[in-house]
């Protein structure tokens, strides 16, 4: 099978996924209502996906993150930052029902690990390990911090509907990821 193929595949499970979960949680989803949807058998779905959690990273990972990459490499973060909020808002429906799935295979704790991933491998570890002032601060521990704070605003943001416009948002990520604490606490006094 080409990758082209393989990939076509796994777009039409993703897109039949998304479609059931607009109406069912994921939790209650099986894998052959997927596969009916999609119209191809149950084993093709095991070819690509383990399970629908993974079916779920996969779309977070294409949909959310990777677009995002090349514009960050490029230093474009306002427009890095639009991608993954033009997507949410195309796939409304989705989103707001998948952000609902919670536990061991949560959407927030697979948006969290791929937006942590997505950061360090923006990041240069060497050179940000020799300029880190203690040991324990490690490149991973740093874009852990980052990812948990982006993916609690994104979840806010989805949470109460995706109402407030997606301009305001990224600003809002943008002037407090440029900005420490400090500078928050002055900016109120």
């Amino acid at each position: 099978m080409t990758s082209q193929t393989s990939k076509t595949i796994d777009l039409l499970l993703a897109e039949s996924f998304k479609e059931i979960v607009v109406g069912k949680p994921i939790e209650k989803i099986t894998i052959k209502e997927i596969t009916d949807r999609a119209g191809v058998i149950r084993p093709t779905f095991y070819n690509h996906f383990q399970d629908k959690y993974e079916l779920m990273e996969w779309i977070i990972r294409e949909e959310l993150i990777l677009p995002m990459k090349p514009l960050l490499e490029a230093g474009q973060y306002w427009e890095a930052l639009q991608k993954p909020m033009d997507a949410l808002l195309s796939s409304k429906a989705y989103y707001l029902q998948a952000a609902r799935l919670e536990g061991q295979n949560s959407f927030s704790s697979s948006l969290q690990a791929q937006v942590s991933e997505l950061i360090l491998s923006c990041i240069p570890e060497q050179k940000m390990q020799e300029k880190l002032p203690y040991a324990w601060l490690t490149p991973k521990r740093a874009a852990d911090f980052f990812a948990a704070s982006i993916t609690q605003g994104v979840l806010g943001w989805i949470y109460t509907g995706m109402e407030v416009p997606k301009e305001e948002v990224i600003d809002v990520f943008m002037k407090l990821c440029s900005h420490s604490i400090e500078d928050l606490i002055h900016i109120v006094e």
